[in-house]
């Protein structure tokens, strides 16, 4: 069910405020351009800055856009257990296809509290659960032995968004954890060699960019045409090494609004590009023949 190119969706402001309208259009590009899912509310969505009431809206907005034409994915994971399940209830009543839970951040649970923390979500509700490591950004790594004690003791735990760069590790969750447990990567840079260790897809930042090579990555490898696949793998290292010159979302958003597609507003304490980052991420998008110089 969550496989292929799935975007990290941004969530476009206008005045400070969720642009709806904007957010609508976003989604259509990239159900047009072969995305195969979408994920709103996730770290590229901004979701630390979103009150309850902002991150309930843009799910409802893109469960209601995408209309099951693809799966949605809602990221509704806090670092309190009690906020997780009240934000996971409302994705699962709201109509989401599944739920991105980031592992608890600041408060550095141990690994039996982690267990513990995603087993409570996962017993609130019915909808499938992807489990989201990415220890660069919450302080806590979720151990291989860990996510297959909770994929052996919660049905609805499907899935790990695996975004600590380790090969090795993620080896070992496929290892522990089987077929049916879908290993996804979480670093752009990484798909393909993620794809080739029993990987289904990418949960994607660049895709809100470029989202038809994206998939096409992850087709052009199910298909077996390697050669094709490490075509697009390398055209697309320079703009996703570009996209994180700076802590995500900021480039992205920034390129986007370059682009054209969005506006570039950031909520802090995220802030603009330094002029330096500013001009390499313009290079970036000129060689790859997005941007006019």
């Amino acid at each position: 069910m969550f496989r292929g190119s799935i975007v990290a969706i941004v969530t476009p402001f206008k005045d400070n405020k969720v642009d709806e309208r904007n957010l609508r259009e976003l989604i259509e590009f990239h159900i047009k351009n072969g995305t195969s899912g979408i994920v709103p509310c996730g770290t590229t969505g901004e979701s630390a800055t979103l009150s309850f009431q902002e991150h309930d809206r843009v799910i409802e907005i893109t469960i209601d856009q995408v209309k099951k034409r693809i799966p949605v994915i809602a990221g509704t994971g806090s670092n309190s257990t009690e906020e997780a399940i009240m934000l996971t209830r409302h994705a699962e009543k709201a109509g989401a296809d599944g739920s991105l839970q980031v592992s608890p951040y600041y408060n550095r649970p141990t690994q039996k509290g982690l267990y513990e923390h995603f087993k409570a979500i996962a017993h609130a509700v019915n909808i499938p659960i992807i489990l989201y490591n990415i220890a660069s950004r919450t302080g806590v790594n979720i151990e291989p032995e860990t996510i297959a004690k909770l994929a052996d003791d919660c049905k609805n735990i499907v899935g790990v968004k695996e975004a600590s760069g380790s090969l090795d590790q993620m080896s070992r969750i496929k290892q522990l954890c089987g077929e049916k447990f879908d290993l996804i990567s979480g670093d752009d840079s990484l798909t393909l060699p993620v794809l080739s260790i029993g990987g289904v897809g990418i949960i994607s930042v660049v895709a809100n960019i470029v989202p038809k090579d994206v998939a096409n990555l992850v087709t052009e490898f199910e298909k077996g045409n390697m050669q094709k696949a490490k075509e697009i793998h390398y055209k697309l290292l320079p703009l996703i090494k570009a996209v994180f010159l700076e802590t995500n979302p900021i480039p992205i958003k920034t390129a986007m609004g370059l682009l054209g597609m969005c506006e570039p507003d950031l909520r802090l304490p995220m802030c603009a590009m330094s002029p330096e980052n500013l001009e390499k991420l313009k290079k970036a998008l000129a060689d790859y023949g997005l941007l006019r110089r």
